[in-house]
């Protein structure tokens, strides 16, 4: 309790020390504070890939086009003049070319004004960089087929392999980049895009909410130590660390508002209005977000005014239902799903602590435990999915139907997730190796992250449900901290892990491809088995549903995913979450969109004095 009240005083103190005093400011109507949890990684678009720091260069830069007010389904110009199309001349009939007119007159934050090359470099200085685990894929995917620079550079240079991208020959650099250059080009006031193949959902890749595809000042990035623009020497910035990224604490961009400071030590962030917005300045002077994790400090400030909208996981919600002055929106759709995912070939030596003894023989499990289709089955029809929802997610989820989210088009609704019934649990654990697990018995441990209450309480499910099949099934769950269950992760040490997917577009491919592709993000975690399953079921159904506009074609391909990821258990897709929002009734304009990372858009939101 000390420990509660001593956070408040100094959350208080923090305020106060910044300018912001409390009750009196939270009417204010130029002052905007929202208060989240989980720090921010970086502010540099190229490599900012989670959620906290989208949501900050949400507030910063803008795109080329962006949704429809509260929508997934419509885009509207935004950077660019005019959104492409084969009516419009700006979308070539075979999908591959796509011309963006740039805007004219509009200003970055430090008075400068964009041109057409400002946004070529955007593009081609983020896949020169292409930080490892980024966002960069996504233009190297429609552009040239590949996944990495590194993919790129192997296909140019006809190699199997490259170790290191240093050692590169200086004609190979050249080439690279002339392979960039070639693929987002200048043409007088447009900026042209070539694809490799048609992609459909290119241009939401583009859109207002995807941090990656933010316009930078290329100016203002060579003065500040980024990519000075020149053909060879890129390599200094390839793959760089974030802190040496020109933009890591830093922006320059044409958003609505100015970065004042990312203060590391008060853990927040400080917006000032950019008065020079192209649109016209945002009735709000200047927003915060704060980071504070403990839930009762942030309840407080919302309180007394001192936050105007707060973070608020679901075990919480009714903690804030009844709050006088207090507005919920609960049950928004998501574009996310949480997921149960299996380790095909899980590594006995140096893991004798999860597996055991790493045999069929009671004590442990074998390499290949999962890659037995029965226990898989067994795994998803011992799970308690009606209970999850209700008395975890506390109603703020559906079952999936699999890996798609129901929200996104292509989702075969028809097609039910198996359902929660042990005894034909029973019916597969018995058929499982040649009907030998169900006489023997296994032993298994599943670990969690430490402080992450949802993933314990799934794994217990998972543990209660088979635990009560047979008395010679024992599971083991286990918190670990967080840094233990990365380095397990990365290490594919892990026989089953809990892991969501939040959309980086709002598109199927952009599900199917990291659960069910070979070389998906999950691919490396689950072993090489089910990497190899991947490349016999679903590479070249993933392919095909990528490479083609015709949606006839693109509904049976997903239809055919979800079915097959259905039939062969490919994983557990046992949750797909929505989304809260918690601010006081002061709080105007608000309009929820499931494509936006940012929780608010200090642009749209005003505030009414009470």
């Amino acid at each position: 309790m000390k420990f509660k009240v001593l956070t408040v005083v100094l959350a208080a103190l923090m305020l106060v020390t910044f300018g912001y005093t409390g009750f009196a400011q939270s009417t204010d109507p130029n002052t905007f504070v929202y208060v989240s949890f989980g720090d921010p990684d970086t502010l540099d678009p190229a490599y900012a890939y989670d959620t906290a720091s989208g949501e900050l260069i949400h507030q910063l830069y803008d795109n080329l086009v962006a949704y429809g007010k509260g929508g997934v389904d419509t885009l509207v110009p935004m950077l660019s003049t005019e959104v492409p199309s084969v009516a419009n001349g700006l979308l070539s009939k075979d999908g591959k070319t796509v011309k963006f007119p740039i805007r004219k007159g509009v200003k970055f934050h430090n008075g400068a004004v964009m041109t057409p090359e400002d946004v070529e470099y955007s593009f081609e200085r983020a896949m020169l960089a292409d930080p490892s685990g980024g966002p960069c894929w996504m233009f190297f995917e429609p552009l040239f087929g590949v996944q990495t620079l590194n993919d790129l550079a192997c296909k140019i240079g006809n190699l199997d392999s490259i170790d290191d991208m240093q050692t590169l020959d200086k004609n190979l650099v050249v080439k690279i980049y002339e392979a960039i250059d070639k693929s987002v080009e200048v043409e007088g006031d447009y900026v042209v895009f070539r694809l490799a193949t048609p992609y459909p959902p290119f241009m939401q890749i583009l859109a207002k909410g995807a941090s990656w595809g933010s316009i930078i000042n290329k100016k203002w990035m060579i003065e500040n130590g980024a990519w000075d623009g020149k053909p060879d020497t890129w390599l200094k910035w390839y793959d760089p660390s974030k802190e040496s990224m020109a933009l890591y604490e830093k922006a320059m961009g044409t958003g609505p508002f100015k970065l004042v400071t990312w203060d590391h030590s008060a853990a927040q962030v400080v917006f000032e209005r950019h008065d020079d917005y192209w649109q016209g300045p945002a009735k709000l002077k200047t927003a915060f977000i704060k980071y504070i994790s403990e839930f009762n400090t942030r309840k407080l400030m919302l309180q007394t005014g001192e936050a105007d909208a707060i973070q608020v996981p679901a075990m919480y919600l009714d903690q804030v239902k009844e709050l006088a002055g207090v507005e919920v929106l609960d049950h928004l759709p998501s574009i996310t799903n949480t997921t149960l995912l299996f380790n095909y070939t899980i590594p006995v030596q140096g893991n004798e602590d999860i597996v055991g003894s790493g045999l069929l023989d009671g004590k442990g499990i074998p390499p290949g435990f999962f890659n037995d289709i029965h226990v898989r089955k067994a795994f998803c029809y011992a799970f308690d999915y009606d209970a999850y929802i209700e008395k975890v997610a506390l109603g703020q989820g559906t079952k999936p139907h699999g890996p798609i989210p129901a929200i996104l088009p292509y989702c075969d609704k028809s097609l039910e997730w198996y359902p929660y019934d042990l005894k034909k649990a029973e019916e597969e654990f018995k058929a499982a190796f040649d009907e030998k697990l169900w006489n023997v018995g296994f032993k298994l441990t599943i670990l969690y992250n430490t402080g992450n209450d949802n993933r314990k309480t799934a794994a217990e499910i998972v543990e209660a449900g088979i635990e009560a099949l047979n008395p010679k099934f024992k599971i083991d769950v286990q918190g670990v901290q967080w840094s233990t269950y990365l380095d397990k992760l990365r290490a594919s040490a892990l026989p089953v892990f809990f892991l969501g997917w939040h959309m980086d577009f709002p598109d199927a491919h952009n599900f199917v491809f990291p659960y069910m592709h070979s070389v998906g993000a999950f691919s490396g975690y689950c072993g090489e088995d089910m990497a190899d399953l991947c490349r016999r079921e679903f590479d070249d159904l993933i392919a095909k549903g990528i490479a083609t506009t015709d949606d006839a074609v693109r509904a049976e391909v997903y239809k055919t995913l979800q079915r097959k990821a259905y039939d062969l258990a490919l994983a557990m897709y046992y949750v797909d979450p929505q989304d809260i929002r918690v601010h006081r009734d002061w709080v105007k304009g608000y309009v929820y969109s499931p494509a936006y990372s940012a929780n608010y858009d200090f642009y749209e939101v005003w505030k009414e004095a009470k």
